[in-house]
């Protein structure tokens, strides 16, 4: 990673002094390399392959550990949080860094905002339950979204109305070939709808370059309830809760969830496998003209975002099965392990998905999960 002024900055406490010191001046106990771990528990499919090595990664000082190791410094490196966001098709021959960086704290109170930092192995939903009973609101609408707080920012995650781009404040990396740690502002990690620069590679891009690890979350003051879902506004019409709180609006987020989706715990998922596709006006009402029923959300760039859910049932996908893969049967959004699925079966029914969407709408659905 290259430093541009402006852009990348040192984080507080990490002076040159410190970044410049060669490794021979600084003792670091040993670094402990697991080899050949199996990774069925280590991701939320259950899928299974090996690692050939993997490395706990507890601090900013293990990855400058790894960086400076002669094994394993120069070997490619696949960074796993929850695991909530792969399909493994093999057994992993890069070097699994196992994000594990652990603390919440409460680091700023501002004028406009609070902000939270948070270490990339803390798990997302627990972050977002601790700013809740910390009395924070902002994150209440992203509750239960499996993953680690350190992979959020990769996939941009998102729900009822909220992206974390919108709760961003700054993202802590280290590098991977100089092991320098550096604080990345929201503005320059080009976040998109499921994307970020931390999931491209090439020119530009961070994927394979850094490994997050920690992130400081953005909660705006005044906080503004975000209610404009469907689903949202079911529950205050049940309820008769007009102006719920963003307590109550994170227990009505978890109960819709678990009403949707599958716990990863006792059927093996990767949460939402296909992005919601994103068209034109024009093509939304042709296919409105065709399919009167499709469900579809107006943006407020003037596209449309087309349910992938709706469009997948349709096509009559719902429970159909390849191997010991399947399509949930309350969900058809979500991909399933009905119990010694592999990851190839996971990949050869998305595919299939893929084509017959794309045969009756014209639309090719875009998987949420990196297949590796």
């Amino acid at each position: 990673m290259q430093e541009q002024a402006g852009i990348f900055s040192d984080v507080a406490g990490e002076g040159p002094g410190l970044e410049s010191a060669p490794a021979s001046a600084v003792a670091r106990p040993a670094l402990a390399i697991e080899r050949d771990v199996n990774l069925k528990a280590y991701n939320s499919f259950g899928l299974p392959a090996t690692a050939l090595r993997l490395v706990r990664i507890r601090s900013d000082a293990d990855v400058r550990r790894v960086v400076d190791h002669p094994e394993l410094g120069r070997a490619p490196k696949f960074v796993l949080g929850g695991g909530s966001n792969i399909v493994l098709t093999r057994d992993v021959e890069a070097v699994v860094l196992k994000m594990e960086i652990p603390g919440l704290r409460l680091l700023e109170t501002r004028e406009d905002a609070w902000i939270i930092e948070a270490g990339a192995g803390v798990t997302w939903h627990e972050a977002v339950r601790w700013s809740v009973e910390q009395g924070i609101p902002g994150l209440e609408n992203l509750a239960l979204i499996p993953g680690t707080v350190g992979a959020a920012p990769v996939q941009n995650i998102g729900a009822y109305g909220v992206e974390l781009k919108d709760r961003v404040e700054a993202v802590e990396v280290v590098d991977l070939v100089t092991g320098r740690k550096v604080r990345l502002p929201a503005s320059v990690c080009a976040f998109g709808y499921r994307d970020s620069v931390f999931k491209r590679s090439g020119f530009g891009g961070l994927a394979g370059k850094s490994v997050i690890t920690k992130v400081l979350l953005r909660c705006p003051r005044p906080w503004t309830p975000m209610l404009g879902y469907l689903d949202l506004e079911r529950k205050m019409a049940e309820t008769g809760i007009t102006a719920p709180d963003a307590r109550q609006i994170f227990d009505w987020v978890c109960d819709i969830r678990r009403a949707k989706l599958p716990d990863p715990a006792q059927i093996g998922n990767a949460g939402s496998f296909f992005k919601n596709p994103v068209v034109t006006p024009e093509q939304c009402r042709d296919i409105i003209g065709r399919d009167p029923g499709i469900v579809h959300y107006p943006m407020p760039d003037g596209t449309v975002k087309l349910a992938a859910g709706w469009l997948i049932d349709a096509c009559g996908w719902k429970g159909k099965t390849v191997g010991g893969a399947a399509v949930y049967d309350k969900q058809a959004l979500v991909l399933v392990n009905r119990g010694e699925a592999r990851g190839a079966e996971v990949v050869t029914l998305a595919r299939a998905i893929q084509e017959s969407v794309y045969g009756r709408f014209g639309i090719r659905l875009e998987p949420e999960p990196v297949v590796v």
